[in-house]
């Protein structure tokens, strides 16, 4: 379950490092390998869709946005909310202690 899984060796003929010269010719070098096409398919923008994905980013950021500040004001007003009642409690109290 563990082990590394190896793809199969390949089975391309070895290369030779030289070629075999012919008297008088300079020597031949093998030409490099090619690498196989991939099978995946391409993605092409078009101008269209990059502006309806650039649209489409726009509008994920502009709601995104609503949302954080929309819960920021939710805080600050919390806050304020609690900061409010702390206050007239503060008040009631200090007004039954000195009756």
């Amino acid at each position: 379950m563990f082990t590394p899984k190896y793809p199969p060796p390949d089975t391309a003929p070895p290369v030779a490092a030289t070629a075999p010269t012919v008297a008088g010719t300079a020597p031949v070098q093998p030409s490099a390998p090619v690498a196989p096409l991939s099978n995946r398919p391409t993605v092409q923008l078009t101008p269209g869709s990059a502006l309806a994905l650039a649209a489409g980013g726009g509008a994920v950021v502009l709601v995104v946005g609503a949302v954080l500040v929309s819960l920021l004001l939710a805080v600050a007003i919390t806050g304020m909310s609690v900061a409010v009642v702390a206050v007239v409690l503060r008040s009631l109290l200090k007004d039954e202690r000195n009756r």
